[in-house]
């Protein structure tokens, strides 16, 4: 919020831009300080002052604030983009969300089937059991991950690959 001395020593950014004495009561001076001109060109340009000091006056002294920083945001979203607005610049971020969310779900089934074929993971409904047939298994303390237990040395994730065997059993 501007202060008090900004009335007298220069007009507020509306005031200015609309070419007008700015009052001590003006409704635009504790939103727009003459320091930041371009907002309220922004907001007058797509909502119009009248629109703007209307709304300013229905709205409740302790919302006209974020009221303010609301109308500029969307104003310079519609200078950027007249069609879409802020809508479009959502858009655009929930299209980049559902893409990274489906690399992201991509790179973690690489990695459960990387997982499995290095450590011979169960099935996602044995995991986490133990298979007393074949040895059992743990989770690994602090890793989420899963150890196989090779009944033949009982050393966790490790299978005849490792050991320099051909693989069959």
């Amino acid at each position: 919020m501007a202060s008090s001395s900004s009335y007298s020593n220069s007009p507020c950014a509306a005031c200015k831009f609309l070419r007008r004495k700015c009052m001590p009561d003006c409704i635009f001076a504790p939103y727009f300080p003459p320091e930041e001109p371009q907002k309220f060109a922004n907001v007058h340009k797509i909502f119009g002052a009248s629109n703007v000091s209307k709304l300013l006056n229905e709205v409740a002294p302790h919302q006209r604030e974020d009221a303010v920083n609301s109308l500029a945001y969307e104003a310079e979203a519609r200078i950027k983009d007249p069609v879409y607005g802020c809508v479009g610049a959502i858009s655009v971020l929930q299209r980049q969300v559902i893409r990274l969310q489906k690399e992201l779900d991509a790179t973690n089934a690489d990695l459960i089937r990387y997982a499995c074929n290095a450590n011979e993971m169960p099935t996602s409904s044995q995991f986490g059991r133990r298979n007393m047939s074949h040895g059992g298994g743990s989770f690994g303390q602090n890793s989420g991950m899963y150890y196989h237990y090779s009944p033949w040395n009982n050393e966790p994730g490790e299978d005849s690959n490792e050991r320099g065997g051909d693989g069959n059993m």
